[in-house]
């Protein structure tokens, strides 16, 4: 478990390299981080909805490696990693609580 912890920080350190434009995106109140481990659109532009498609695409890609490699399900990294990222979020960024409803920290 330590091996996956290192890992999914890791992982957040690569969504950061891709990190002017989701970081912008967060500020802007365009995207929030949800429980599930994928980013999730608040605006329905396109500029958004591709930004989401891209980091979802790589968050995807990345779990499934790291489910692999654990002998874990993807679902479960996926979560374990949702979790970081929604205590992570800085404030003013959104959240989707397990209510369902977005949250501002």
């Amino acid at each position: 478990m330590k091996r996956v912890a290192l890992i999914l920080l890791a992982l957040g350190m690569n969504a950061q390299a891709a990190a002017l434009t989701l970081n912008d995106a967060r500020a802007q109140g365009r995207v929030g981080e949800t429980l599930s481990g994928y980013l999730a659109p608040i605006q329905q532009d396109a500029e958004t909805l591709s930004l989401v498609n891209r980091i979802n695409a790589a968050r995807t890609e990345s779990y499934q490696k790291l489910a692999d490699s654990n002998n874990l399900p993807v679902d479960e990294v996926a979560k374990m990693a949702g979790q970081k990222l929604v205590a992570r979020a800085q404030p003013g960024e959104y959240v989707k609580g397990i209510n369902g409803k977005w949250l501002k920290k």
